[in-house]
């Protein structure tokens, strides 16, 4: 089946479901299609900065967020 042809079909069934919910699950479905992935809009720097710290945390170089909290305790 063609492009065309399975748009047309698709089209079809759209226009003839009652169900809002297929209705909003094809919606969903576009607007993920057309939003951007989130690391394409970051810049180099900030990628970097990300592989880093996964680096680190493959090297057990983390901090848990009990000790994190005690920093922020400090400087209450």
């Amino acid at each position: 089946m063609s492009i065309e042809a399975t748009k047309l079909e698709l089209m079809k069934l759209l226009l003839n479901t009652q169900k809002e919910s297929v209705l909003e699950k094809i919606k969903d479905i576009f607007q993920k299609e057309s939003s951007q992935d989130w690391w394409e809009e970051m810049n180099e720097e900030e990628h970097q900065d990300i592989e880093v710290g996964l680096k680190e945390a493959q090297n057990d170089r983390v901090k848990s967020h009990q000790d994190v909290m005690k920093l922020f305790d400090e400087w209450k």
